[in-house]
């Protein structure tokens, strides 16, 4: 009997889940430049105010300094938006609009300018906020809907940056490219 307890807390403890080790970013990155962004649609000014989202999420940090060239740079965050799409949900009996969903996708990655390689690549990066007009209780308003956004892929875009770039298998190889990945 004790043969088989010994053999089952073998077989329990040799059976955990794989979990991969944390990435963090590598210790020489110690100043980082966020490139102003690409703005592939029709939306005129949305590529500065989520860049200086961005940077602001980056200060609130302390652990980098944040240079506004990329001369004096160990990393350099770049970024396009590439989709705008505020669509219609609901309409009162007027037929006019009474909730609206925005959604914003961006190609980001991470460029660690030392080794001239990309750390991450996250391509169709998304935002989503759904909410009522500014009509309607507690509404607010499409500029409103985008700075919860803004805010929202700022904060996943520092984090996936500092503490969880990469994937289980590693860093990818790619050289840093003259223009925006598309």
């Amino acid at each position: 009997m004790l043969r088989l307890l010994i053999i089952g807390l073998i077989l329990i403890t040799g059976c955990q889940a794989y979990t991969p080790r944390p990435q963090v970013l590598p210790q020489h990155i110690k100043k980082i430049a966020v490139r102003p962004f690409v703005n592939h649609t029709s939306q005129l000014g949305l590529e500065d105010k989520l860049r200086l989202r961005i940077i602001d999420e980056f200060l609130q940090d302390t652990r980098f300094t944040i240079t506004t060239t990329e001369d004096d740079t160990d990393g350099v965050l770049i970024g396009e938006i590439t989709y705008y799409f505020l669509e219609p949900l609901s309409y009162d009996t007027s037929l006019l609009p009474q909730q609206y969903k925005l959604r914003i996708i961006l190609n980001t990655y991470f460029i660690d300018k030392v080794n001239n390689i990309t750390l991450w690549d996250e391509p169709n990066f998304e935002g989503v906020h759904i909410y009522y007009t500014s009509t309607m209780p507690n509404g607010i308003t499409e500029e409103e809907a985008r700075e919860i956004i803004w805010q929202a892929l700022a904060q996943k875009i520092a984090r996936r940056t500092v503490e969880g770039f990469g994937t289980a298998a590693g860093i990818s190889e790619k050289k840093i490219p003259t223009t925006p990945q598309k």
